[in-house]
């Protein structure tokens, strides 16, 4: 009798759990490796804008997946505007879509794609077993790239927004609105994020970090007040898209394994961003694995993760400081100052700055409780 698929195991070096940024980042630098990816979804399913502050040689090496690009950033609120132009970095927003299937297509020889969801995992020392469509799978090492659980209570970055195609012309289709703030803040920090891909072309979403979710109705009402406030009228909604970015540490799926990217704690808990936390943290998985160490190395310093989780404080216990506070920041440094700081690179210097430009005692208040 031959043996049914359920019965032969596919022995590899390396299983990837998850094919999102940085699973099928990892599994595009492998070449010497046997592995495995194992991601239910095509790029097309989980397409999204991806942004992050990039230098030239990055913006380079993304090109393919760039969607725009700007040199000058802005915040608002009611009583200013500071508007950001660096000469160091742009501002760049990406299709994940077209990320990710760049990634798929420089895959080597050696790496093979599933699509399905990985079953049964049972991890033994570095590595362990699973299935996937029936197949069984035994690697020497997995790493999880899976995205983390989000805590009920915790503290979340949520929007919603709408990729539109406008009737006439944007005013000023050059400049990426960050943080727009004249909007409610009865629920929450609250913001509008804009950015033009063109003088026809727009990206709008409304952004709150809070503890709780809102209908899909109440961000889109924001969205229209916003395009109203600013006399833009939809000809065509090309897409939309929705997100819960944790601002807390990461809830692993499953804490027996090695996790990467997002699920290792790649995201700025202040900001939400992530994107070049994750390429750097790869990077180094790579360079050690090609030296015989499989170890994932700390996306963010303990250091970082301890100032993020104090200023989070600061925004859950006093929100009616919010807006000040990222107001604040954004007025005490310089355009690339403020890109290295959203980044999570800011020098001494950069810290110094933010730091005397910040009410004290809500600080020193949650640096005792901590």
């Amino acid at each position: 009798m031959e043996n049914s698929l359920a019965d032969e195991i596919i022995e590899t070096d390396i299983a990837i759990i998850g094919g999102g940024s940085a699973g099928i980042t990892l599994a595009s630098k492998l070449s010497e490796h046997s592995a495995v990816v194992i991601e239910p979804k095509t790029p097309a399913e989980r397409d999204a804008c991806w942004a992050l502050w990039a230098t030239s040689d990055q913006q380079a090496k993304l090109q393919s997946a760039t969607k725009g690009r700007w040199s000058q950033w802005r915040l608002v609120d009611y009583e200013q505007e500071i508007i950001h132009n660096s000469h160091e970095y742009n501002y760049i927003s990406l299709s994940s879509a077209d990320y990710l299937s760049a990634c798929e297509e420089t895959l080597s020889a050696n790496v093979k794609l599933v699509r399905a969801t990985a079953e049964s995992i049972k991890p033994k020392g570095h590595g362990g077993s699973f299935s996937a469509q029936g197949q069984n799978y035994q690697a020497n090492y997995i790493y999880d790239s899976r995205p983390p659980k989000t805590a009920k209570e915790g503290l979340k970055q949520h929007f919603f927004g709408l990729e539109i195609r406008t009737k006439s012309p944007l005013t000023t289709p050059d400049i990426a609105t960050l943080m727009d703030f004249r909007v409610d803040q009865s629920r929450g920090l609250h913001f509008i994020y804009a950015l033009p891909y063109s003088d026809r072309e727009i990206l709008i979403e409304s952004t709150m970090i809070s503890k709780s979710l809102e209908p899909e109705n109440w961000y889109r009402q924001a969205i229209d007040q916003w395009l109203d406030q600013h006399g833009i009228e939809i000809e065509t909604i090309v897409r939309q898209e929705s997100g819960i970015i944790a601002m807390h540490s990461s809830l692993p799926i499953d804490s027996n394994l090695a996790r990467i990217g997002a699920a290792s704690g790649a995201v700025r808990q202040s900001s939400g961003y992530a994107f070049t936390n994750i390429q750097s943290q790869i990077s180094q998985l790579v360079a050690g694995i090609e030296k015989g160490e499989f170890e994932v190395p700390k996306p963010l310093s303990s250091l970082l993760n301890y100032m993020d989780k104090i200023f989070n404080g600061v925004l859950v216990a006093q929100p009616h400081l919010a807006v000040t506070l990222m107001m604040q920041t954004a007025k005490s440094l310089n355009s690339d100052g403020f890109a290295r700081f959203m980044l999570g690179q800011a020098t001494l210097f950069d810290w110094i700055r933010v730091i005397l430009a910040m009410p004290k005692i809500p600080f020193l208040k949650q640096v005792f409780k901590r």
